[in-house]
């Protein structure tokens, strides 16, 4: 597995976990899904990624995200 599509992975468990505890926990759990969408966008316009540094710390390699 890439970096790139490790970090998808990553956000789109992120986003889905926060809205199964959004339904069956506490509605501000919404919270968590608005900073997924925060960190991504900043990731697209900045290129800083803190979940990709991480993935690569743990040894992931880069890659294209479409293969």
């Amino acid at each position: 597995m890439t970096v790139e599509r490790a970090v998808m992975l990553f956000a789109g468990l992120v986003v889905l976990t926060s809205l199964a505890l959004t339904h069956w926990v506490h509605p501000a759990w919404v919270w968590l899904t608005a900073l997924a969408g925060v960190n991504l966008t900043v990731a697209s316009v900045t290129g800083f990624c803190p979940a990709a540094i991480l993935f690569r710390r743990l040894g992931l390699r880069s890659g294209s995200a479409s293969n």
